[in-house]
């Protein structure tokens, strides 16, 4: 389903107590299938309450690149009006920080 150049990473964020998504999850979490050639974004769920919230949230990531975070929070800022905003902004800031570090890693690892 995946290109081989592609990766999954998690980004996790707490959201406000009295959110749907923290009684249901504990926390709000950000998926992404990120193409490490191109570091665009080629997939993305979170999770939500709504499934249109989490198709939504898809709508705003797919294709953009994972190392640009200002354009990509600009858009959650001036399209999602949903509770998760900040969290989903926090979210993308944590996926993006492992994203760096799992590059990071895999340009260290010998090739096989």
């Amino acid at each position: 389903m995946y290109d081989k150049d592609t990766i999954y990473i998690v980004g996790d964020a707490q959201t406000s107590v009295n959110n749907p998504i923290t009684q249901q999850y504990s926390a709000f979490f950000i998926g992404l299938v990120v193409d490490t050639v191109s570091h665009k974004i080629v997939d993305a769920a979170c999770s939500s309450t709504i499934p249109l919230t989490s198709q939504f949230v898809r709508s705003i990531f797919l294709g953009k690149s994972m190392l640009s975070l200002e354009p990509v929070a600009e858009e959650i800022r001036t399209r999602y009006y949903g509770s998760s905003q900040k969290a989903i902004i926090v979210a993308f800031k944590d996926a993006q920080k492992k994203y760096k570090s799992a590059l990071s890693s895999r340009e260290a690892a010998p090739d096989s």
